[in-house]
């Protein structure tokens, strides 16, 4: 994106952890590379002071919390695009959206020119509207907001085709549709961590040590598949396999009855000392690398499935289920590891037969953390331009 210095405003619930917030981050630090200002506007979190090495800045509203009390957001979202007065204002979750968009219908639009004011600093003009549909939302009305933006951007194939199913009204020449990406710098084809790190890993999951690793990264939710990902490990022990398997992420608070569960499943299954459960962490690269076969079984159609191209990128096999965004990548880069969802008989055959002999995997040539950079910019271009 070349020409003059914008000003992009982002807006999300939070910066935590997730894939909106990693795109979020990432879209950031692009902006300031290229020159340009880059405002987030959420509740705040544990990312916050990498978005502050990157460059960016940050104004702490809380525009994610379900209240009537979070309307009077408005105002201050309209006194902040005043105050800031942005090319563009991005919003990536559906109540932040629904702020900005009722924000932003009190600010004038650019064919009311400002000349014609008598005021020595004219009024801010209302910026564009830009839109991501991260996830397949529940159709509705409260979803559909994230259909207005001057131009949505759609992070799959399947996504795009989620909107125009359930909201066909939508114009499709305003959908944009823009993958995630993996900065191949931060996940090398064949890497390997160093030996520190693994006696490290393994002191910190005994378990884990001796067997065949198989990881399913997911956060504490039973649409991740955990419950699957046991099953398979049981069924793999049954054919006298030794595997050990690695929920990555799962054990987070408040979810604690949910691990229960899997603990419980695990157990009467006979697989219980060769389950891990972890929390959140930040080595997933590392763990990633030293996968033998990565899961991605979410019972549910996903949006994306960015582990699905972490791990490839790694030169990791992946097994997960033929439907949504994870089978979509699966079957233009690593067709061998989809199964048809909720197939168990056929997920324990599958993952035997990647486990004896996996296809090769070439370097990814698509899906690239700059690709998506890159074409995020141009969008803003375009509507800035316009």
């Amino acid at each position: 994106m070349q020409g003059r210095r914008l000003t992009i405003v982002q807006l999300l619930p939070a910066l935590n952890a997730g894939g909106v917030e990693r795109s979020t981050l990432e879209i950031g630090h692009a902006l300031v590379a290229a020159g340009h200002r880059s405002v987030m506007i959420s509740a705040g979190g544990r990312l916050l002071d990498q978005l502050a090495a990157q460059g960016s800045e940050h104004i702490a509203l809380d525009i994610g919390r379900k209240s009537v009390a979070t309307l009077r957001h408005i105002w201050t979202l309209r006194r902040l695009f005043s105050e800031i007065r942005p090319d563009i204002v991005h919003a990536r979750s559906r109540l932040p959206a629904w702020l900005a968009h009722l924000a932003l219908r009190g600010m004038p639009a650019p064919k009311h020119s400002a000349s014609k004011l008598p005021a020595l600093i004219p009024p801010a003009l209302k910026p564009h509207f830009v839109t991501s549909v991260h996830g397949l939302n529940s159709p509705g009305a409260y979803s559909a907001i994230l259909t207005r933006g001057e131009r949505v951007i759609c992070v799959s194939n399947t996504v795009r085709d989620y909107v125009l199913r359930h909201y066909p009204r939508t114009d499709p020449s305003r959908l944009s549709v823009i993958p995630r990406g993996v900065d191949p710098v931060e996940f090398p084809f064949g890497y390997l961590p160093d030996d520190a790190w693994r006696r490290g890993f393994f002191a910190d999951f005994p378990q884990l040590a001796g067997g065949t690793l198989l990881t399913l990264p997911g956060r504490g939710t039973r649409l991740k598949g955990h419950h699957d990902a046991i099953e398979l490990l049981a069924g793999l022990a049954a054919r006298g396999l030794d595997c050990r398997l690695l929920l990555l992420g799962a054990r987070e608070p408040g979810r604690e009855a949910y691990v229960a569960e899997l603990e419980a499943l695990a157990q009467r299954r006979g697989v219980a000392q060769r389950v891990a459960i972890s929390v959140p962490r930040n080595d997933v690269r590392e763990i990633l690398a030293i996968t033998t076969l990565v899961l991605q079984l979410s019972t549910r159609p996903e949006a994306f499935g960015r582990t699905v191209v972490e791990a490839l990128a790694l030169c990791r096999p992946v097994l997960g289920y033929a439907h949504g965004g994870v089978g979509e990548l699966l079957a233009e880069l690593y067709p061998e590891g989809r199964v048809p969802p909720g197939d168990a008989t056929r997920l324990v055959e599958r993952a035997a037969e990647l486990l004896r002999v996996a296809p090769p995997i070439a370097p990814l040539t698509r899906f690239r953390l700059a690709d998506m950079q890159a074409a995020t910019l141009d969008v803003y271009a375009e509507l800035a331009g316009g």
